[in-house]
């Protein structure tokens, strides 16, 4: 399978998941337009011009899909830090990508947040009702931020109830986490910790668990409970500038009894920002400390799951990505050694020259029969072309920190290692038995797979052991991952699916075994 032929299936693929989501949803129709038109393209040049559809398919993907995506994140991500004026630069640039759904409008909308922002609230609302649709999920949620700038909870929580319908408040996570706050400033404790719960799935969006997170840090600071607070803030689970992260500690630390009033007027006086002037001159006005014990037995029972669902997730349930931030120096030396051998192969003959291969240490069980065990340990570092790398080194990127974490720098080299050299030495015993011991394999495959392995082993031992249902989710998602892989190894001749079920089976293996009485090396 070339780069073409990848490019054709992970375009396709992308482009039906937009259409499914846009026909569940009933909404951004635009994405559905988008991916329908990309579709007919390749489509099209599948039938014109083969070799060029996948190219031509992952051009307009990436032009239309995206990077509209990875700058609507970044502007998501902007709002939500209260940088609305970086956030109108990026929508006024990608809005040309995707000028549907609404997206024409909103540099509008984030420039009436910015002139908000600065105090100028009358102007900002007259700039929010010339728009052409103010029922917009955007419009509706920027009229939200505006009442909250000037923390006028009362007014935002009455405006959600009577303007925002309920099947409109689900479909907006952000309007929501408004929602929420206006609960817990009004003093409304129990109704805050019960919409937490009824609200989680609509607060979740698959990995981009950031609404949930907030939501979640509300109901623990509004109950008084500093310990969940400061590990939500301190794992780095939610995201946020350091001076906002201080006003949720010392309002925890205030439902407590603490005083905080004299650090908060302080606080008042040092900063720039208007919006947080307006929530501390709140909180002195309406100090939180008589909140928590209105608390019902439920709600107190609630907060406990909400603590103990955070520890479950910082062990099993984060996304892989998130981890791309723990330092996992030995995932980097991995990648190093692979690029290396890469590059030795490319001066000494190229990366698809057999022979250059065959010279650098490619695996074939007829040598390591005459004595050339070292093949066994250089044929993990080796690899055919560059897309055979690149899928490899994505794989070890993305899992790698993760083992790294959970098993510590030692017992993670031991796992990738030996996934990757026990499944070598099976396949040659293997492949002496059945008379191919000419054939070649290179490739870190196999011990890519063994870390899936030992993820899994991970997982189960949580699920049993701990009775985590985090870890359960997990797996089954894990299971589904290595479902997929099996059918596409199948699917494809030049990859060896033995190999990759060895290295599954080895790294299963060792998990289990390297698992016992591991903690996160942070």
């Amino acid at each position: 399978m070339d780069l073409n032929q990848i490019l054709v299936w992970m375009v396709c693929f992308s482009c039906v998941t937009f259409l499914l989501r846009a026909w569940r949803s009933h909404s951004n129709r635009g994405w559905a337009i988008v991916a329908g038109l990309i579709l007919g393209i390749m489509s099209l040049l599948s039938l014109l011009a083969p070799p060029w559809a996948g190219f031509i398919g992952g051009g307009l993907w990436g032009s239309l899909i995206l990077l509209p995506v990875f700058g609507l994140a970044q502007v998501h991500h902007r709002i939500s830090q209260a940088q609305y004026r970086i956030a109108r630069r990026i929508m006024t640039v990608i809005r040309w990508l995707h000028p549907l759904d609404g997206w024409w409008e909103q540099p509008v909308i984030l420039r009436a947040l910015e002139v908000g922002q600065q105090g100028q609230i009358t102007q900002a609302i007259r700039m929010l009702n010339t728009q052409s649709r103010p029922d917009h999920p955007f419009n509706r949620h920027a009229s939200a931020l505006l009442l909250l700038m000037e923390a006028r909870w009362h007014d935002l929580l009455h405006w959600i109830q009577v303007h925002v319908p309920e099947r409109e408040l689900i479909r907006n996570p952000q309007l929501i986490l408004c929602f929420l706050r206006a609960l817990g400033e009004t003093g409304d404790l129990n109704g805050l910790v019960w919409s937490v719960t009824r609200y989680e799935p609509y607060l979740k969006q698959g990995n981009h668990c950031a609404p949930l997170q907030m939501a979640r840090l509300m109901a623990l600071a509004f109950g008084g409970q500093t310990a969940g607070v400061n590990q939500l803030l301190d794992q780095g689970l939610v995201a946020g500038r350091a001076e906002m992260k201080q006003f949720w500690r010392w309002t925890a630390l205030g439902v407590t009894g603490e005083p905080v009033a004299l650090k908060l007027s302080a606080w008042r006086d040092r900063t720039s920002d208007p919006t947080l002037k307006a929530a501390i001159a709140w909180r002195l006005h309406h100090p939180p400390a008589a909140l928590a014990p209105s608390l019902t037995p439920a709600s107190w029972q609630t907060l406990r799951r909400i603590e103990t669902q955070i520890s479950e997730e910082l062990r099993y349930g984060r996304g892989l990505i998130s981890h791309l931030h723990y330092p996992a120096y030995g995932t980097y030396t991995l990648l190093v050694i692979n690029l290396v051998f890469f590059g030795l192969e490319l001066t000494h003959g190229g990366s698809q020259n057999t022979a250059a291969l065959d010279r650098l240490g490619a695996l074939i069980p007829a040598l390591v029969r005459e004595g050339e065990w070292w093949r066994l340990i250089t044929a993990n570092f080796l690899h055919y072309g560059a897309v055979h790398l690149v899928t490899n080194m994505l794989g070890l990127v993305v899992l790698g920190p993760f083992v790294e974490l959970k098993l510590g720098l030692g017992r993670y080299l031991w796992a990738y290692l030996g996934s990757g050299v026990g499944a070598m030495m099976v396949y040659t015993a293997i492949a002496l038995q059945q008379g191919t011991e000419w054939q070649r394999l290179v490739g870190a495959s196999a011990a890519i797979m063994g870390l899936l392995g030992v993820i899994v082993a991970i997982l189960v031992r949580g699920w049993w052991q701990e009775g985590s249902a985090i870890a359960r989710q997990r797996l089954r998602l894990f299971l589904g991952i290595i479902a997929v892989q099996m059918v596409v190894d199948g699917l494809i001749p030049e990859v060896s699916g033995l190999a990759h079920a060895l290295g599954l089976i080895w790294g299963l293996a060792l998990g289990i075994m390297l698992s016992v009485g591991s903690q996160d090396r942070r």
